[in-house]
């Protein structure tokens, strides 16, 4: 394995080569109409933020020009959207001569904007247990740090989602510029469509339309290299039909499970174990979860953001997190402190201005889960959520999409 020190001279040199790309396409004007957008590095499909913002800009006119820099070109996109692939020659010139940057995620070494180009940054995860950028200590290397500085110096603004994002994300995504506080674009759908999306999605998996759904969405596990970075895929122990049979016990009614990874993991074509296609179903290569989401009755997950942004609305979230410890000691560092009776807090390190209390219980094993399950009260759950909600500062109003959409046709126009 190469040093760090060899591997950063690695990228640097890469990326400085690359730039050229950058610069030689200055030679084009930037195009007013045409806006490129990437999400998850080029790993993720039609969905997250920037597809709900794109849906809301098309709605409103057929003028503008949508590029989807995409590593899978086979992935179904509406007609209305160019895919390419993600190739340097594309990014190059795609963005070099695009008005507006959509992206959730960091843009490489190489990328260089030019003046007169705006770069609008929705991330993948605002309010979350992860630490990310310099709150994660050590766990952050020299690499991670160079990539985030060099995409944060270039962004315009950062869509934020609360208060508590705000405060959080200057240090976490190594940014001290615009926030303005919008919502999740892709939150837009859990409250203005539910009702909708619960009958598509049943439909579109053969689900009877009486049967309750619960999403099982863990994040992934990181292997912590100062080098090229490793995703990973978890090896649970969750018992996932006995879960299914403690749900229709407390809450009654036929249940199935749909199971997902990451997207960072499904871009890999690996799908979760034990799927059969009748009770548990794995919906890993389908692009957007939050219309899975929005059809789901109960949410179980570790540690990803998913359990705010469902709790937000009232879904029942329950926290499975069998390798607690360990997963705490390799990211580095919490957004939310987890107590030995395993109650969240706000960690005031990071949000000193925040203290706010999750109503979300935490398994560690199965027994504990079953107990959880048997002891949830909607009502005390929804009183606690309304009270979460308020501290954190969040906004989750269904018009996230039209407050983005409206201050880039502002960009535009001006």
């Amino acid at each position: 394995m190469i040093s760090e020190n060899v591997y950063i001279l690695y990228r640097k040199t890469k990326g400085w080569l690359g730039s050229i790309l950058f610069i030689l396409f200055r030679i084009f004007s930037i195009n007013n109409k045409r806006i490129c957008i990437t999400t998850f590095e080029g790993k993720g499909g039609f969905n997250c933020n920037p597809k709900y913002i794109v849906k809301e800009l098309h709605r409103r006119s057929d003028r503008y020009e949508f590029i989807w820099l995409i590593d899978d070109i086979t992935k179904v996109f509406p007609r209305y959207i160019k895919k390419k692939k993600n190739t340097l020659w594309n990014r190059a010139f795609y963005l070099s001569t695009s008005k507006i940057w959509i992206d959730n995620y960091r843009k490489p070494l190489e990328v260089r904007k030019r003046k007169g180009q705006c770069y609008i940054n929705t991330w993948h995860g605002n309010v979350g247990f992860k630490a990310i950028g310099l709150w994660r200590g050590a766990a952050f290397s020299k690499i991670a740090y160079l990539v985030s500085k060099h995409d944060s110096d270039m962004i315009d603004c950062m869509i934020s989602s609360s208060d508590w994002t705000t405060e959080a994300f200057v240090k976490g995504m190594v940014y001290d510029g615009v926030f303005l506080k919008y919502g999740q674009a892709r939150e837009d759908v859990l409250v203005n469509d539910r009702c909708a999306m619960k009958t598509y999605i049943k439909d579109l998996f053969n689900i009877p339309h009486g049967t309750n759904i619960v999403l099982y969405a863990p994040t992934y596990r990181e292997k912590n290299h100062k080098t090229k970075r490793k995703v990973l895929v978890e090896d649970v122990s969750l018992d996932k039909t006995g879960l299914l049979k403690q749900l229709q016990t407390k809450f009654g009614g036929e249940w199935v499970m749909f199971q997902r990874l990451h997207p960072q993991l499904a871009a890999k074509q690996q799908n979760m174990e034990g799927a059969d296609n009748k009770l548990i179903i794995d919906v890993s290569q389908y692009d957007d979860m939050y219309e899975l989401l929005a059809a789901s009755d109960a949410v179980v997950t570790d540690f990803s953001s998913i359990a705010f942004e469902a709790g937000a609305v009232k879904i029942p979230v329950f926290l499975y997190m069998d390798d607690l410890d360990e997963y705490v000691c390799s990211r580095g560092g919490m957004n939310f402190i987890i107590s030995q009776d395993k109650k969240i807090t706000t960690n005031q390190d990071i949000a000193p201005n925040i203290n706010a209390y999750p109503p979300f219980p935490i398994a560690t094993n199965n027994e504990e889960l079953g107990n959880i399950i048997n002891n949830f009260d909607e009502q005390d759950y929804c009183k606690a959520i309304d009270k979460m909600c308020s501290e954190l500062g969040m906004v989750n109003d269904g018009k996230a999409s039209i407050r983005i959409a409206d201050l880039i046709e502002n960009k535009i126009m001006n």
